[in-house]
């Protein structure tokens, strides 16, 4: 049996960057994402179904399948933190040095 050597790289602390978008478009996309997470779990936490989910965010099911499917490039940054404040998520923007 042949052994691989694994070639670990430590990531910077954004994937985004690390797979080589730029930082701006980084920032968006961890943003979105995390957002995206946050929802998901709400819809898991409260055990509400595609149809339950889609009456509280009001969007029709078929978003919410996209929302928990994970398909990040159907939802706007604007539209994922309407849909946070909708589900009782107080969505905050803080600034790092």
């Amino acid at each position: 049996m042949k052994t691989e050597k694994l070639k670990i790289t430590k990531s910077c602390g954004n994937v985004f960057i690390d797979l080589g978008f730029s930082p701006e478009e980084a920032t968006i996309l961890a943003m979105r994402s995390q957002l995206m997470g946050e929802l998901r779990i709400k819809i898991r936490d409260e055990a509400w179904t595609q149809i339950d989910a889609a009456a509280v965010l009001g969007i029709s099911q078929s978003r919410v399948s996209d929302l928990i499917r994970g398909k990040w490039d159907k939802f706007s940054l604007d539209m994922l933190i309407t849909l946070a404040t909708r589900a009782g998520k107080k969505v905050e923007l803080r600034l790092a040095a």
